[in-house]
């Protein structure tokens, strides 16, 4: 049997923004498997947050994904709330629900316009990115920045929305609704786009599941799932919205998910500012002065899918523990399905399809000396190290415990000796 081809996309290509690696095994033009190698951008921010305070977190997970940089801050507020038994005031959840959806806006029209530049229309490019400017806009009036918004703390929001920039976002947004339309028509009855997208890169409801693939990469499956319906959060439950579903499962499918996923934000946004217009100003935080000893997980429906993230307190002002799953994370591994069997013109687009994000799915695997190479520890090995030190840590609080349980025994025999005095 003669050798199969091995074509590298990576870990530098013009498909990709960000380094990461993707042998696709080749018999001819067509893919018969695939490889993906990641750590290139690996920061250690789970550790690094350990170091930090509970509101310098913030800033910190902002930095995960410049794309999605509030969904990461949404998660880890939630799993705070949690450990903090909050209740946010109501309008600091419709602020924090304009910029979640202002930015899943900016993030689909960021990939409509790489989507067309990869297929050789560099005018939707152009279109998209155009198009997307006022929404960036639309951050700096709200946010003071473009990117990296700093909104996000634990009880609320830093800034209320003036009243007199709700007119301005508006109109922006009625501004954007005919382009945003214009655009989509131009995509979906293009024949050329039709030919490189409609049948490729097919990814099944089974292979969703298989996968736990998340968010329109699902959604493009026949999978109806949200998880600003499923575990409602901020103003989600306080308006109007469907979710869109596609049942075909091709690159096209997830293509008009996204789409139609921006006329949806558009009416949130549109609503959250009815609302807060029709109430009066209120309170946009709860003060929250200590974080008590407890866990908390939170959940947040970024652009790309589910963001994930689990908080561990000790009673301190800093996480003990700090776990981040974000939706590349799980959609990335579709790719095993989606490329084998497709041209290779056709698979970097299916690599493409579900937005991947890699420097959010950056986790290390192995350890090695940095003079001799050698291996010194794999994955497995750094599971069993976690483990071990989890045992350790474990150990040392029972025997503190232990230690106090017979302080307070002293102190009750002196107090029971000092009474029959």
């Amino acid at each position: 049997m003669p050798e199969k081809t091995i074509i590298p996309v990576g870990p530098y290509h013009p498909l990709q923004e960000e380094p990461e690696l993707f042998k696709l095994y080749c018999d001819g033009e067509i893919v018969t498997d695939i490889e993906w190698e990641t750590g290139y951008n690996h920061r250690g921010i789970e550790k690094i947050n350990e170091s930090k305070t509970f509101e310098q977190v913030f800033f910190v997970v902002e930095r995960i994904c410049g794309i999605c940089s509030t969904s990461h801050p949404f998660a880890y507020a939630n799993a705070m709330e949690e450990i903090a038994h909050v209740t946010v005031p109501d309008r600091a959840k419709y602020i924090r629900s304009i910029v979640g959806e202002l930015e899943r806006i900016h993030s689909h029209l960021l990939w409509v316009g790489l989507a067309g530049h990869f297929i050789g229309y560099n005018t939707v490019f152009m279109w998209a990115w155009k198009y997307r400017e006022p929404v960036l806009d639309l951050f700096e009036i709200i946010t003071g920045n473009r990117n990296s918004y700093a909104m996000f703390k634990i009880g609320g929001v830093r800034r209320d929305i003036e009243e007199k920039d709700f007119s301005t976002i508006l109109t922006i947004l009625d501004g954007l609704k005919p382009k945003a339309e214009m655009l989509m028509n131009a995509v979906i009855d293009d024949p050329v786009i039709h030919m490189r997208t409609k049948g490729k890169g097919i990814l099944t409801r089974q292979d969703i599941i298989d996968f736990c693939a998340v968010g329109p990469t699902a959604r493009a499956s026949g999978v109806d799932i949200d998880i600003r319906r499923d575990d409602p959060y901020a103003a989600y439950p306080l308006v109007n919205w469907k979710v869109i579903v596609a049942a075909e499962g091709d690159i096209f499918a997830k293509a008009v998910v996204r789409f139609l996923e921006i006329f949806e934000s558009i009416s949130i946004i549109e609503q959250c500012i009815e609302k807060m217009r029709k109430e009066k100003p209120g309170d946009i935080e709860v003060k929250v002065k200590n974080i008590p000893e407890g866990d908390g997980s939170g959940r947040a429906e970024a652009p790309r899918g589910e963001v994930f993230h689990y908080v561990k307190s000790d009673g301190s002002n800093a996480p003990v523990r700090h776990k981040i799953r974000a939706p590349s994370y799980v959609n990335v591994a579709t790719f095993k399905k989606s490329c084998v069997g497709q041209t290779i013109t056709d698979a970097t687009l299916a690599l493409a399809a579900v937005d991947p994000c890699y420097c959010c799915t950056e986790r290390m695997a192995s350890v090695y000396d940095a003079r001799t190479r050698n291996k010194i520890l794999d994955g497995t090995g750094l599971i069993r190290m976690s483990q071990e030190q989890t045992r350790l840590i474990q150990g040392r609080k029972s025997k503190v415990e232990g230690q106090r349980s017979k302080v307070e025994g002293r102190r009750s025999k002196v107090e029971g000796r000092r009474s029959k005095e």
